[in-house]
């Protein structure tokens, strides 16, 4: 059997913790981050990552099998 190709835009986006959750960084902390309706409390918000949510876990693994 040949080796599952990992998914490239997932391995860019997810990792692992020891204990096995899925991280992510939170998305439009980009570009236009001065005035375009972007308020300093949601920039802050977005500073901080996140744990993928129980429902979705399995599949963020399928992609990035060998990370």
């Amino acid at each position: 059997m040949p080796k599952i190709k990992t998914h490239s835009g997932a391995k860019k986006r997810f990792g692992l913790t020891k204990t096995g959750k899925v991280k992510y960084k939170h998305a439009n902390k980009n570009h236009l981050l001065n005035g375009h309706g972007k308020s300093p409390k949601r920039k802050r918000g977005l500073r901080k990552g996140g744990y993928a949510d129980v429902t979705n876990e399995a599949a963020i693994r399928r992609m990035i099998l060998y990370k």
